[in-house]
């Protein structure tokens, strides 16, 4: 491929990247909550209730930073924290989805409306495209994502 075209489609990824941080900032903003934990309340919803210390792992924040973050949303009843059934020694976190998308979903309703026209007006195979181009592009953030964060580990 021409580097002309690798530069062009790169720098179109890092603007949709840097327009999404904006838009996203700007939606937590108008929710109430900082863009970090807005993203975070993402997880919550996307692999629902956790332990404190899977969501740890998962951000990469340390445990007090997420015991900051679980009082926050504890706070606004977005989540709630419930002994474990096995061992009342762990805590699970466990997403109030019901609120967490009454706040969420009316700050996105013009945004998917036309998200979802947009990716109407394209072709099954444009459709094809792009699945194939994120999901292969979200493997290639996870596995940069794990390599950093093991090379992190090490001393």
């Amino acid at each position: 491929m021409e580097k002309d075209v690798l530069d062009r489609i790169r720098r179109l990824s890092q603007q949709y990247a840097y327009t999404s941080i904006q838009m996203h900032e700007a939606v937590a903003r108008k929710a109430g909550l900082s863009g970090t934990d807005h993203k975070y309340l993402g997880f919550l919803i996307q692999k629902g209730q956790m332990t404190a210390g899977e969501l740890s792992t998962l951000t990469g924040l340390t445990t007090g930073a997420v015991t900051g973050l679980i009082d926050r949303f504890e706070k606004r009843n977005l989540v709630k924290r419930q002994f474990a059934a096995d061992d009342r020694r762990k805590i699970i976190i466990v997403p109030n989805t019901a609120i967490i998308m009454a706040l969420l979903t009316p700050l996105y309703k013009e945004f998917r409306a036309r998200s979802e026209k947009l990716i109407g007006s394209f072709s099954d195979e444009e459709v094809e495209t792009l699945e194939a181009y994120f999901s292969q592009a979200i493997e290639i953030m996870t596995q940069t994502t794990n390599t950093l964060n093991e090379n992190q580990a090490k001393p």
